[in-house]
């Protein structure tokens, strides 16, 4: 099942895309599919029909996981 992913490039915008398996700390790279923007558009620097990039571990800051449909459904509403 693929996980949806907000990678944090160094000096870029985060990417959104989903990865088949988290990462490891002895992974050099990570692959990410369906790359775009935040608000689901192209990003400008790939070609229009790539569905999947390799980028370097060096050049990731830091990688948010984002919730699946079921774990959002979990939490409920809150009162204070």
């Amino acid at each position: 099942m693929p996980i949806t992913v907000l990678v944090h490039l160094s000096g870029e915008d985060a990417v959104v895309g989903e990865i088949e398996d988290m990462p490891a700390p002895t992974d050099v790279a990570i692959t990410l599919n369906n790359p775009r923007k935040r608000d689901g558009k192209d990003l400008a620097y790939l070609q229009g029909n790539v569905v999947t990039v390799l980028w370097p571990m060096h050049r990731i800051n830091f990688i948010e996981i984002m919730p699946t449909a079921e774990e959002e459904s979990l939490i409920g509403p809150v009162r204070e």
